[in-house]
């Protein structure tokens, strides 16, 4: 199933960038942020460490020259650190009805905060939702709304 998720996303996300000219907040985001459709405290917790990341690295670009490949490495350094402590530190206890409150892996923060900087915020947002849905529907339709 996560394989097929990912891949599916692999597509939509190029064939957004491609016809409209927006990413989906990075080639494998939509995939992951479609498996947790059904848990919207885990995507609420990327998207905060997201835009903590997001703001850490415009922070840190205020001081450094900071862009391209060098942006993109600190991004997913950065997220990776603010997801991991969100897993095992601070969210970690944080539960309403049996949802944990915590980011979705460990790299796709990092990702959507790079993109956050590249495209803005509204922008990645809306085209990352709405690829994740077309990847959740198309998932169910597949298999037979076992998702």
């Amino acid at each position: 199933m996560i394989e097929a998720a990912v891949g599916l996303g692999v597509i939509i996300s190029l064939i957004f960038t491609e016809m409209l000219g927006a990413s989906a907040g990075g080639i494998v985001v939509p995939g992951y942020i479609a498996l947790y459709l059904d848990k919207p405290l885990q995507i609420l917790g990327t998207l905060l460490v997201s835009l903590v990341t997001w703001g850490i690295i415009r922070g840190i670009g205020m001081f450094t020259l900071l862009f391209g490949k060098r942006r993109m490495v600190l991004s997913i350094l950065v997220g990776f650190i603010l997801g991991w402590l969100s897993r095992n530190l601070i969210f970690h206890n944080v539960t309403v009805y049996d949802l944990q409150m915590q980011s979705i892996g460990y790299i796709v923060p990092g990702l959507i905060a790079n993109w956050f900087e590249r495209q803005g915020f509204l922008k990645t947002l809306s085209t990352m939702m709405i690829a994740a849905v077309l990847v959740r529907l198309i998932l169910m339709v597949v298999f037979a709304g076992e998702v």
